[in-house]
């Protein structure tokens, strides 16, 4: 098997099962504390940063992986439990070169035109005759 459909295997196996523990998390959370407040996404969001931390941390000090298991963990796992980890972790290497600017003006843009894009998607689609 070439490389490049091994790298595609390792994202799409990671991402199943990243997608199927965030449908967990939701599930379970949804029966725990009720469905007023979105604890899911807010659990998913934070354990996901975390285990991305997690992940770069050891690859980057501890454990260089082969292409297919960091592509299996980060982009797969990671990225189908929850993209707001990538995100996260985006912010945080912009911050730690020292490029506070970039950094903070990402985390603002990423919030103000995502959830403005989000108000268009839904205005539009209501909007369709």
């Amino acid at each position: 098997m070439s490389q490049s459909l091994i790298n595609i295997a390792a994202v799409a196996g990671g991402g199943a099962l990243g997608a199927s523990l965030r449908y967990g998390v939701m599930v379970l959370s949804g029966r725990l504390f009720g469905m007023f407040f979105p604890w899911g996404t807010l659990l998913v969001n934070i354990i996901g940063s975390f285990a991305l931390g997690v992940i770069i941390g050891i690859f980057a000090l501890k454990f260089t992986p082969p292409d297919w298991l960091k592509l299996f963990l980060v982009v797969g796992i990671a990225g189908g439990f929850t993209t707001f980890s990538t995100f996260s972790l985006d912010a945080y290497t912009l911050w730690e070169r020292k490029a506070f600017l970039a950094s903070g003006g990402y985390v603002l843009a990423s919030l103000i035109l995502s959830v403005a894009a989000l108000m268009l998607g839904l205005v539009l689609s209501r909007n369709l005759s």
